[in-house]
Formats: C-alpha cells, sequence, structure tokens
C-alpha cells in the first residue's frame, strides 16, 4: 500500500499571522515541509489539509495535492491533530484510497530533511512500531527543577536534590516537527503516543519551536548556522 504525507495548515494561525505561509529565509516556511517530503522519495502523495485558500494555492505553486478542503470543526484553535489525521484519512477511503502508513508533517518545520524522514520511516519499519517520531533531550535534567512558592524557591523534586546531574535520566520532549505512523493501528486507537510508539533523537540545534517573533528569529538563525549561510537552506 502507498505512503501519504500530511501536512496539516490551517489558515488561522493567531500569535503569527499567516504563519503557515511567511517568508522564512526567502520561502514560505511550509515550501520547506513540501520539499523535504518530495525529496524523500517515501510518498505516492504530498497532500495539504487546508481551510485556507491562499495556503492552498501556495501549496499548489510547491507540488502538493489539496484534494479537499479541512472541515470547519478541525479548523478550530481547539481541533487535535489527532482528528485532523483522521478526517484526511477517512475522507480518502470514501474515495477508495487507503494507506499502510503516512507521516504528518508539520508546515512549520524548516528543520526537516529527506534523510531524518528517511531515518524515522527505516526506524517505523525495521521495529514494527505504531508511530515514530523526532525527540529532543532536555538540556538540563529536569528532576533538578525548582519552582517558586511565594516570593522562595523550592525543589519541584526533593528527593534528586542531592542526585548527580550525570547520574540522573535523561528527559525527551517532542520535537514537534513530524509523526510516522502505521495508519490502521492509528485509526484504532486515535493515539500517536503509545505503547509501542518510538523516538528519533536529534540535537537541539535540529529544532525550534514557533510560536513567537523571537521563536522565528532563532529558527532563521539557527539553520544559518546549519546550513553556513546558505539562505534558500
Amino acid at each position: 500500500m502507498p505512503n501519504l504525507c500530511i501536512i496539516p495548515a490551517r489558515g488561522g494561525s493567531k500569535r503569527i499571522p499567516r504563519k503557515n505561509i511567511r517568508p522564512f529565509l526567502g520561502s514560505p516556511i511550509i515550501a520547506y515541509s513540501i520539499r523535504a517530503a518530495q525529496e524523500s522519495g517515501l510518498f505516492d502523495e504530498v497532500m495539504v489539509s487546508t481551510d485556507d485558500a491562499e495556503i492552498a494555492q501556495m501549496a499548489l505553486m510547491y507540488g502538493a495535492a489539496v484534494p479537499f478542503a479541512r472541515s470547519a470543526e478541525t479548523a478550530t484553535d481547539h481541533a487535535t491533530t489527532g482528528a485532523v489525521l483522521t478526517e484526511v484519512l477517512q475522507t480518502y477511503a470514501q474515495h477508495g484510497h487507503t494507506f499502510e502508513r503516512a507521516c504528518c508533517l508539520y508546515p512549520t518545520a524548516p528543520f526537516v530533511t529527506p534523510d531524518r524522514l528517511r531515518e524515522a520511516f527505516g526506524k517505523l519499519e525495521t521495529g514494527d512500531f505504531d508511530a515514530v517520531f523526532p525527540v529532543v533531550r532536555y538540556s538540563f535534567p529536569v528532576q533538578r527543577s525548582v519552582i517558586m512558592q511565594g516570593d522562595r524557591l523550592a525543589w519541584l523534586y526533593p528527593e534528586f536534590a542531592q542526585t548527580r546531574s550525570q547520574d540522573l535520566q535523561p528527559i525527551y520532549h517532542d520535537a514537534g516537527q513530524f509523526y510516522w505512523f502505521n495508519v490502521p493501528r492509528f485509526l484504532e486507537t486515535g493515539q500517536l503516543l503509545g505503547a509501542n510508539t518510538s523516538g528519533l533523537e536529534i540535537p537541539e540545534l535540529e529544532t525550534q519551536d514557533i510560536d513567537t517573533l523571537t521563536d522565528w528569529q532563532l529558527a532563521e538563525l539557527k539553520i544559518r548556522i546549519l546550513y553556513q549561510g546558505n539562505e534558500t537552506a
């Protein structure tokens, strides 16, 4: 069965208006995700799920498919990624197209490369996992976190107050870039992180949450560092 890439890109971003098609080092940021998916050679179709005509036009310009519009229910601030993926997969199925594996690739993920997509796909296949997605190690052990109680500091985990940082278990967070997953298993559970999910560790330099304009500037700076000033990345 073929593989599908789903790029969810709604039009209602509020913290950074028109975020999904805002220029990023010379190209609309969504173009980076489309190119990475296309150049990976893994997908029979790279589609963009959107409720926005301008985003749809931009996606088509860069070679992605926009076979149907996203519903109003899955284009709200509170719609989950799982709901969007389920809607896309069910709509394809209604038109006679089913998939064994799919990848949800966010439109604001300019760090994603074809090699990373292939690496995660290989892990999904060889490990027989339900899902695989990139993760980043926290730069400082969260077990040594402190909290503010009034105007005083206190340990969040007092039991680790005297433990050396190198003796603490590494903890990771979702890089927020993409999710490879087994489609039948996802449709059964509606979950991307379950008992049979694996992570692909990536360096901190290869990721950046982009929720504010400062985040945007940091992402551009990191890309410049990674690609030694090549503004087209």
